[in-house]
């Protein structure tokens, strides 16, 4: 499944991506606040990331904004099962892509995405000392579900306190996505 937006195009990672993977990720600041993300990230483990896209319906994507002609790696975003949580939403950018509203576009394209496979609840959560992932998820209509919870982030080494959230997809409790509507899929 491809998703495209106004300023995005996001597609299932191909074994090629590996290396512009391993540049868009590999910095300290992003993989810190990733609770699967180790650090330093390079070329190997972007490799075994590549792998986990075998599911062409999947709602998991390579991030692409769109260069001139073409476009260039700037992130991934996904809807998977994270421990216990059978439909987590998580997503990264590189730091020259943040501050203008891509991660809160790829996200709201991943979740209509979501949606269209037929998930209708979704969490997320963010470390607490990266405010700026929590604005995203409220942004998208998430809200708090309970008290902060410790988890691990390899990057870290350690674990950090989490604020968690939960988003209906119907509209219902937990609020509602406003995807791009926009927002273009093809199988």
């Amino acid at each position: 499944m491809f998703v495209r937006t106004q300023r995005l195009t996001l597609r299932p990672g191909w074994p090629e991506d590996a290396r512009d993977l391993a540049q868009a990720i590999g910095h300290e600041a992003v993989c810190r606040n990733l609770r699967r993300a180790p650090w330093p990230y390079g070329e190997d483990a972007a490799a075994r990331f590549m792998a986990e896209f075998s599911d062409p319906l999947s709602p998991k994507f390579l991030v692409f904004e769109h260069v001139g002609s073409g476009v260039r790696l700037i992130g991934a975003a996904a809807v998977q099962s994270v421990g216990e949580e059978p439909h987590e939403l998580g997503y990264w950018l590189t730091p020259s892509a943040w501050g203008r509203g891509y991660a809160t576009e790829a996200a709201a394209a991943v979740l209509a995405a979501a949606r269209a496979r037929g998930i209708r609840r979704v969490t997320s959560g963010h470390f607490v000392d990266n405010p700026a992932s929590g604005k995203v998820l409220r942004k998208l209509g998430f809200k708090p579900s309970g008290p902060l919870v410790q988890l691990y982030a390899p990057a870290r080494g350690a674990e950090a306190p989490c604020a968690r959230y939960a988003l209906d997809l119907d509209g219902g409790a937990g609020g509602d996505c406003d995807a791009d509507p926009d927002a273009r899929m093809a199988a």
